[in-house]
């Protein structure tokens, strides 16, 4: 903003009128009260990026995890080789070289693995600095800027939702956020929703196994769903001895805690497949696998402290709650209203309706509210149009 200079200079011992100080008094209230009011927009605003935060830092312990489970591994079967061979009385000297070579070559793919591992665990500790840096850069000066940033992060985050990784990625790297969203998170859920709609359980039970500690302090039963439904495959296939053996194996672990399931699917070895009980009947519908999909979905997204609805639905409702009132689901709801559009209805639908204190002219030409400052005038038509509109 631009202020006129000092009509008797600008030197500090001119003389200043009652009126130029008091329009200097407003004009320094304004410019301070402007950036209090974005600082505490911002404040607001970064109370919403827990996911932001959160995903990086569980993909970066799960990493660790994963990495410390496969050295202990390998460095418990490496020292059990060596006792093997410290307490074997008699060896000869071909075999005492061929076991050597074989610890040393084990022992240098434990170092590779190491390597990558570290490298890794370098990648996602450097991901969670520059989300921690973002947040930082974030002010009242660079707000607008800021908010775009903000904008894409949410647009990658629905692409990667609905399996559009290739736009995500592209958005990603036009925008250069790559270290701010979560693609390869997303990717690594889809291979086990794939594998869930092409009704197989093998990606999904070895994700359960590699999350086995954290599912499990959750109190998931998402692993006994997928056992469940391995077992209902079986029986419809009518592999009657192997559907036995397996519930054995792995559904006779969960039945102190879901007794109840597990008798219910263990009569299907005598309704069968194709049974007209309701109560059985529904075990075999092939709803039950988007239900699993549904399942993991939201196992997945606990597990990472993701929101389980895109965080573009959520701002969108957000906004849209101010909006919705029972005027915008009448057939002449103004096509200005975003609430015109089945879209954001079907969004709206849960939310509640906006409360109004006061009604609101708004003017049908200029589409301006009609208040004092541009009051309404009748026509002897009868019609109300605001004072702006030139007739």
């Amino acid at each position: 903003m631009e202020i006129d200079p000092l009509p008797n200079g600008s030197g500090s011992n001119a003389a200043t009128s009652p009126e130029t100080a008091a329009t200097t008094t407003a004009i320094t209230v304004t410019s301070n009260t402007a950036p209090s009011s974005k600082l505490s927009h911002l404040t607001e605003s970064l109370k919403l990026e827990h996911q932001f935060l959160r995903v990086p830092l569980e993909h970066f312990k799960k990493t660790i995890r994963t990495n410390h489970r496969t050295v202990e591994k390998e460095v418990s079967a490496v020292i059990s080789s060596v006792t093997d061979v410290a307490d074997s009385d008699e060896i000869s000297k071909d075999d005492a070289i061929l076991s050597l070579t074989s610890l040393v070559s084990r022992l240098q793919g434990i170092k590779r693995k190491l390597e990558e591992g570290s490298h890794a665990e370098n990648l996602q500790a450097h991901r969670c600095r520059a989300r921690l840096d973002h947040l930082d850069s974030a002010d009242a000066e660079n707000l607008s800027e800021w908010n775009n940033v903000r904008l894409k992060r949410i647009l990658v985050d629905y692409m990667s939702r609905m399996s559009y990784y290739d736009s995500a990625m592209k958005l990603a790297e036009s925008s250069n956020i790559q270290e701010l969203v979560d693609i390869d998170v997303f990717q690594e859920a889809k291979k086990v929703i794939d594998g869930l709609r092409n009704q197989e359980v093998g990606p999904a039970l070895a994700w359960c196994a590699d999350n086995k500690s954290r599912l499990k302090k959750s109190k998931s039963k998402f692993e006994f769903q997928l056992r469940l439904q391995e077992f209902v495959e079986l029986v419809r296939a009518e592999n009657y001895m192997r559907a036995i053996s397996y519930a054995r194996r792995y559904l006779s672990p969960w039945g102190a805690t879901h007794l109840k399931e597990f008798q219910r699917v263990m009569a299907t070895l005598a309704v069968r497949s194709h049974t007209e009980c309701a109560k059985y009947k529904v075990l075999f519908e092939p709803k039950q696998w988007d239900f699993l999909v549904d399942q993991f979905k939201q196992e997945f997204c606990r597990l990472y402290g993701m929101t389980l609805e895109p965080l573009l639905h959520i701002y969108l409702q957000a906004g849209l709650s101010a909006l919705k009132t029972p005027y915008c689901y009448e057939d002449d709801c103004t096509k200005e209203d975003p609430l015109s559009q089945d879209s954001f209805r079907k969004l709206a639908m849960p939310l509640p309706y906006s409360k109004q204190h006061h009604s609101k002219l708004v003017c049908y030409i200029t589409k301006e509210l009609m208040d004092t400052e541009n009051p309404p005038q009748v026509l002897p038509n009868g019609y109300v149009y605001s004072t702006k509109v030139h007739i």
